[in-house]
């Protein structure tokens, strides 16, 4: 059964490319026929269609036709086209030439045959040889100009369809690599964070089921929200809020978190998870000092424009803060806001502090 349609298939495809041909064959007959009616009227004294007129354009086919089809078939597609101009010069010149001598043994021979060697007796060509070579060069260059144009469509066409497919190709390779530097985050939160709620299990701690829940939610944030392009500002501020609870049952009482929110408007979004991972590196790179990690959140927006800052205490030793984490973050900046943000990293003795100004409107 596969076999018979295959083959019916087969047989379907080759008719339609026999009809092409056809089709294709029947109007460059058609136009050969208009361009010997083309030089019978122009040749003719009076414009008369007289019958020797019309024998002796046909002797005038061969080289026009031959000339026409070398410049359409070979030299365009093959030289000029493929911007070969030194060969598609020299060649083109070979091919003038001939054409010319071309043109003059066809004048010879076709009033010799039609006259008997008698050239007084074709009295109603009008003509000159020189006229009658600048009509056949200009039936070549009228076809091969259509046939550029045609060449040049057609290399347009191809052209965007390939500049098409690497943007499509562009897009999926960002894609993946945003959903490659999404994955990158946050293994070490839920490692650390599964540990503290196995040791308030272990003490049936009342802290254990908000932890749960908290964690759940940002499981589900983390898992499902970040596929979307953008989330409320105030979704993020949110995660951010159940990420330090979190944070604040591990540290116990050595974490002191402070957190400013300023928003001018809740319909403000963002691209998902990009605020987070910056909390998420105070944590983990932060310095205890005199006892307690300091940790200091600023965020607010005005007029679509966020302005984000985190300072945590930091040990000189430390200023390893960043590392992969902070280097993702950036590179999915420059994904998601290409010239729409401004980064700053700033270390000292004491604190480490990153400030982010995001335009909110990110790059498709």
């Amino acid at each position: 059964m596969r076999y018979y349609c295959s083959s019916i298939a087969l047989k379907v495809k080759t008719d339609l490319h026999i009809l092409k041909s056809l089709k294709r064959t029947l109007r460059h007959i058609v136009f050969w026929c208009f361009i010997v009616v083309f030089f019978t009227s122009i040749f003719g004294v009076g414009n008369t269609m007289d019958i020797n007129v019309v024998y002796f354009s046909l002797f005038l086919m061969p080289v026009t036709i031959g000339a026409t089809y070398v410049s359409i078939y070979t030299l365009l597609p093959d030289y000029l086209i493929t911007k070969r101009y030194v060969l598609f010069g020299l060649y083109s010149s070979y091919t003038v030439i001939i054409l010319v001598f071309g043109a003059l043994f066809s004048i010879f021979f076709a009033l010799a045959f039609l006259t008997d060697f008698k050239f007084e007796k074709m009295t109603v060509l009008s003509k000159s040889s020189v006229f009658i070579i600048t009509s056949i060069c200009l039936v070549v260059i009228v076809v091969s100009a259509f046939k550029l144009l045609k060449l040049n469509l057609k290399q347009s066409k191809n052209n965007a369809a390939l500049e098409a497919q690497i943007l499509e190709a562009q897009l999926k390779l960002k894609e993946q690599e945003l959903k490659y530097l999404k994955m990158q985050i946050h293994p070490h939160f839920l490692f650390n964070t599964l540990n503290t709620m196995y040791g308030l299990a272990l003490k049936k701690a009342e802290q254990t089921p908000d932890m749960i829940l908290k964690l759940s939610n940002l499981l589900d944030y983390l898992l499902y929200e970040t596929e979307k392009p953008l989330v409320p500002i105030s979704e993020e501020i949110g995660h951010i809020e159940d990420y330090i609870a979190l944070e604040k049952m591990r540290f116990n009482d050595t974490l002191h978190v402070t957190m400013v929110v300023e928003l001018a408007s809740q319909n403000t979004t963002i691209a998902p998870m990009l605020l987070l991972p910056f909390i998420e590196n105070s944590f983990k790179h932060g310095s205890i000092q005199k006892g307690i990690l300091q940790i200091y959140i600023e965020i607010k927006e005005d007029l679509g424009v966020v302005h984000f800052r985190i300072k945590n205490s930091n040990a000189v030793d430390t200023y390893s803060q960043g590392g992969i984490g902070l280097e993702n973050i950036k590179k999915r900046l420059e994904l998601l806001y290409p010239n729409k943000y401004k980064l700053s990293i700033d270390t000292n003795d004491n604190d480490f502090e990153v400030y982010l100004q995001l335009k909110t409107t990110p790059n498709a």
